[in-house]
């Protein structure tokens, strides 16, 4: 089951989803928009190690926006922190953006029950687009969960801006349990 807009405007207002900021006009007749933070990150290597941190370079979207090219994966992240206790969030990019070639969060569209912060994009071009702090990049649905709730506690808790992958640290945590 969905929550419609009506309903994530109520449960925004009575804490069972958390969005900050909050702004009713994102919210729309199923999903609530986000919008791009002002930060991206790439790799700045060609070839990236799933068993170790790899190295980004940050970049700073200008109010002239930036330039994303085919073929980088860029990290972004949402202006808003979004969470909820209670519902399953799943973030997907705007049809208005699939339009004009970029791919939003292809691989990793759901959000764990207990996440809460900003949300980091999976950023993809088909062809070159500048993108703009601000811009409604994508929308957030939210899904009744059925059964126990164990919340989310894990690496990203609390993200503030892009992420980069922290696979490794998952393969450090087993390692240590298998000594």
């Amino acid at each position: 089951m969905i929550l419609t807009g009506p309903e994530i405007a109520q449960a925004a207002t009575d804490g069972r989803i958390r969005i900050s900021p909050f702004e009713p006009t994102q919210i729309n007749p199923n999903s609530y928009n986000v919008r791009l933070g002002g930060t991206l990150l790439t790799y700045a290597d060609d070839t990236l190690d799933a068993h170790q941190p790899n190295p980004t370079v940050p970049i700073e979207i200008g109010p002239d926006g930036y330039e994303l090219q085919p073929g980088q994966l860029y990290l972004g992240h949402t202006i808003e922190e979004v969470g909820s206790n209670t519902f399953v969030p799943l973030l997907f990019g705007r049809s208005s953006v699939g339009r004009l070639g970029l791919f939003v969060e292809i691989t990793a569209p759901i959000g764990d029950i207990g996440f809460h912060g900003q949300w980091t994009l999976m950023l993809s071009p088909i062809r070159p687009l500048r993108v703009y702090p601000g811009m409604r990049i994508g929308q957030i649905m939210f899904f009744v969960s059925v059964g126990p709730v164990a919340l989310y506690s894990g690496k990203y808790q609390s993200a503030a801006g892009p992420q980069p992958s922290a696979y490794w640290r998952d393969l450090a945590a087993l390692r240590a349990v298998a000594s």
